[in-house]
């Protein structure tokens, strides 16, 4: 019996080789998945110890930094080496998420966190050429890269990253991850996230972004330097393209869009925070207060916003106020020449001349001009910039030799007295024409706030912060001057003082020895006028007669009065000298003391931030000022309830044993000012105030006088303005501060250097006839500035009446004596009292003959 065909066919021989091989093949197969599926299970177990929880992105910080926001939300600065602006999924155009997933990662939608088919291109391009390649890495796989792990190529790590790509897939959406890559991904100049990319390479938000430059920005992240559209814009504009290519491959565009995109020249420059108000020195005092709250590293990386108390308006109008002011100063004591000099007898070439300005940075309004030729009364003058400036008299006249702060040189005639051909000098457009400038040498500082809260509406440290990161406003500790006296009037008002108690105005024979020499004060200018009412003592800064106020009231009363006003005990001298200032104090302090005047009598305390947000928007800090009213009964809460009621209960019946009239507001949560001192009292130094600026008399009559602001009469042209004058020893520190009721504010002009003098100015005859010349002093250096602010703020405000509060009579008084008069002409006027304090005898007609110069024993004579 022979075998069947099949057996003896060579076919079976070949076909049993091919089993047998098929069974080794499917059993290795198997062996290895075997194998594989118990590498991946050791790879996992491996590196389980050190894969993180991913549920930590459901509730991760990106790292934004600290912005800093006017009261009316305009971004005044903004810390930290980051630039990231987070927005949501919703937030972000469907074109450039097409963009992104087109680039990185086409199936993000389709796979579970790794992409097989990427994994296997990845693998091949392994194998054929030996090198390492992360085109595999899914958005997930980047994110997981991203958040968790390093960037080094090894084998460990992308096993990592595979597993946490895995357990993110399932701890998120894709919405949530794609979020999280579009907001952590580094873009290049310190932009990170799609929305810094926006504002930091186009100034626009992300829905003003057109298809070209969404492109660009979906083709940064792989290259953000080598494809940066800043840097290299011929590499990035192949990248763009690259991009816009894949989104018509993938039917994201048309051809027509892909046509016109790809023909879009680079339109991307550096644009920087989106600085809507620069406002340096608060910015920085927002800055000190979040990193001492929550460490550097937290207040630069943890996207706070500060909402600060500034008024954008008021804060220009501050900032402009003061430059003016100070370039003024500088103005009238003469030039102090040319900055450099390019050249003398051979011309340098235009391109030369450029390129010498250029290395010269344009400073607060000032910038650099080379001087090419000059005529009779005018010059021409080239910018950096490269324009041709046509400098007529009108800004060159000013500009007389500047020889020290007390002496300047003769008006110039011409313009070759002023200016040299070669010369590098500073113009200013002042906002009328240009003119030749210079970098002032002396220093000032503004501060203004509400008075019925604290709340800093405007605040410049400085004239530039660029210079001099010194805040004056909060920093500067300086001789008060002329601007103690209402507070030392006000120490003799509460004593019994009135406004139309005479005081002498004569010399002081009577030295102070508490001192260790014998000091006796002087009036500025040196005049005595014998017995002189408050009212026209304070209006006219009368040294001598600020001086006997303080010792009717006493010394250590007149220290107590200043304290209450929130001066430091420490900071004021033992002696009388007090009375005119020689204590050392800010400008914050300053503008403070002064709101109490402005609103009734009550110490507020001074605040600038209103509120801090975190990062997602919640208010984690809100400010609580302190508020200008009495609070009435059901506001408070009961004694048997809180502890510190019965405070509250010593409060209210402290205001009426000062019989004043409460005028109720707030709330059980209200914050409220202490009262320092009457409302009475208040107003009547107030109404004196209001003297220093509008003066008195009658100037038909001959008996008309100013006060020592009158300039701001001119200027402000409001009656519910009220302010006072400073000057110390040798000008060396002057004040202004003054308000109306809705706003207080203070100005200082002075030298850092506290030895310097401002010294005084002679006539220019190429001045203007309201010219300020002789010695500086309060009204006339610092004085404009506040003159300028005040009306600039107060624009188109109605003016506040000024209504007397209950216990304030009026009567009608004798000028020259300050008692009762039944006359009704120029020599009598109607005079503020507090109700019990008016003069109860008639001036006689006929008074007798007083010396004006007795001696300070007589004194009582005058109260």
């Amino acid at each position: 019996m022979g075998y069947p065909l099949i057996y003896c066919c060579p076919c079976y021989k070949y076909w049993n080789y091919l089993v047998k091989w098929f069974k080794r093949i499917v059993i290795a197969l198997f062996s290895l998945t075997l194998l594989g599926i118990g590498a991946i299970v050791g790879a996992y177990f491996y590196v389980l110890p050190d894969l993180p929880d991913v549920n930590t992105l459901k509730t991760v910080k990106l790292q934004t930094p600290l912005r800093i926001y006017s009261s009316d939300g305009k971004l005044i600065s903004q810390f930290g080496e980051k630039r990231r602006i987070p927005v949501a999924f919703e937030e972000v155009p469907p074109l450039l998420i097409d963009a992104v997933l087109d680039t990185e990662d086409a199936r993000f939608f389709q796979h579970h966190g790794i992409d097989p088919i990427g994994i296997t291109r990845a693998a091949i391009i392994l194998i054929t050429t030996g090198k390492k390649s992360q085109g595999a890495s899914t958005i997930t796989q980047q994110v997981a890269r991203g958040f968790f792990l390093s960037r080094e190529k090894t084998y460990i790590r992308k096993v990592k990253e595979i597993f946490l790509a895995l357990k993110i897939e399932k701890a998120l959406s894709k919405e949530q991850i794609l979020e999280l890559y579009l907001n952590r991904s580094f873009l290049g100049n310190r932009a990170y996230g799609v929305g810094a990319a926006a504002q930091v390479y186009y100034g626009k938000e992300l829905k003003e972004l057109e298809l070209p430059e969404m492109a660009m920005i979906a083709g940064l992240p792989q290259a953000p330097s080598a494809a940066n559209p800043i840097r290299n814009p011929s590499r990035a504009i192949n990248r763009r393209n690259w991009v816009l290519g894949r989104m018509l491959e993938k039917n994201n565009i048309t051809q027509a869009q892909y046509s016109a995109a790809i023909q879009t020249p680079v339109t991307a420059k550096y644009h920087g925070a989106e600085i809507s108000l620069y406002a340096p020195y608060i910015s920085e005092m927002a800055r000190d207060y979040l990193v001492d709250k929550f460490g550097e590293e937290e207040a630069y990386t943890g996207g706070f916003n500060v909402y600060t108390s500034i008024d954008s308006k008021l804060q220009l109008d501050a900032q402009h106020a003061l430059r003016n002011n100070v370039y003024s100063y500088d103005q009238r004591h003469g030039y102090r020449g040319a900055t450099a000099v390019l050249w003398t007898d051979t011309p340098l070439e235009t391109s030369n001349i450029l390129t010498r300005l250029k290395q010269t940075q344009a400073f607060q309004g000032l910038i650099p001009a080379a001087v090419i030729s000059i005529q009779e009364q005018g010059a021409s003058l080239l910018t950096s910039a490269g324009e041709t400036i046509l400098l007529d008299w009108q800004g060159l006249k000013w500009a007389r030799k500047f020889i020290s702060n007390k002496r300047q040189g003769r008006a110039p005639k011409t313009a070759g007295q002023v200016l040299k051909i070669g010369q590098q000098v500073w113009l200013r457009n002042n906002g009328e024409f240009w003119q030749l400038s210079q970098i002032p040498i002396v220093s000032s500082a503004l501060v203004s706030l509400d008075p019925h809260n604290g709340a800093i509406k405007a605040l410049v440290g400085g004239f530039s912060f660029h210079t001099s990161q010194y805040n004056r406003v909060t920093q500067a500790r300086r001789q008060l001057g002329s601007n103690i006296k209402p507070f030392i009037y006000t120490a003799a008002i509460e004593k019994g003082y009135t406004l139309s108690t005479l005081i002498n105005n004569a010399p002081i024979n009577n030295a102070d020895t508490r001192q260790g020499t014998a000091w006796r004060p002087k009036n500025s200018p040196d005049r005595y006028t014998g017995p002189t009412r408050l009212r026209v003592g304070l209006a006219q800064s009368i040294n001598v007669m600020s001086v006997r106020a303080m010792r009717y009231a006493s010394l250590d009363t007149a220290i107590d009065t200043l304290v209450k006003f929130g001066f430091n005990r420490k900071d004021i001298p033992r002696n009388e000298s007090i009375a005119l200032g020689s204590n050392s104090v800010t400008p914050l302090q300053v503008v403070t003391a002064f709101s109490t005047f402005a609103n009734g009598g009550y110490k507020v305390e001074s605040y600038f931030i209103k509120s801090i947000e975190d990062s997602y928007g919640n208010v984690i800090e809100q400010s609580k000022p302190t508020i200008a009213c009495t609070p009435n009964a059901e506001s408070l809460p009961s004694i048997d309830d809180d502890p510190f009621a019965a405070m509250a209960e010593e409060f209210t019946q402290t205001e009426q044993a000062i019989n004043i009239d409460t005028n109720s507001c707030g709330s059980p949560d209200t914050r409220y000012a202490k009262r320092v001192i009457s409302e009475q009292t208040a107003f009547l130094i107030t109404q004196a105030l209001k003297s220093v600026i509008w003066g008195g008399g009658n100037w038909s009559k001959g008996t008309g006088w100013n006060g020592t602001a009158w300039r701001a009469s001119r200027v402000v042209k409001r009656h519910d303005i009220a302010g006072k004058t400073g000057t110390t020893n040798e000008s060396r520190d002057t004040w202004f501060s003054g308000f109306n009721p809705k706003l207080t504010t203070t100005v200082w002009v002075g030298f850092d250097d506290h030895s310097k003098e401002l010294g005084r100015t002679s006539w220019d005859a190429n001045g203007a006839k309201d010219q300020i010349s002789a010695a500086e002093a309060g009204a006339k250096t610092a004085g404009p500035a506040w003159n300028e602010f005040m009306k600039d703020a107060l624009a188109g405000t109605p003016e506040e009446p000024s209504t007397p509060p209950e216990g304030i009579v009026s009567v009608r008084i004798d000028l020259a004596t300050g008692k009762l008069t039944r006359k009704t002409d120029y020599t009598s006027k109607f005079e503020y009292f507090i109700s019990g304090t008016e003069p109860k005898a008639f001036a006689i007609e006929a008074s007798e003959s007083n010396n004006i110069f007795i001696e300070d024993s007589a004194d009582e004579l005058f109260q």
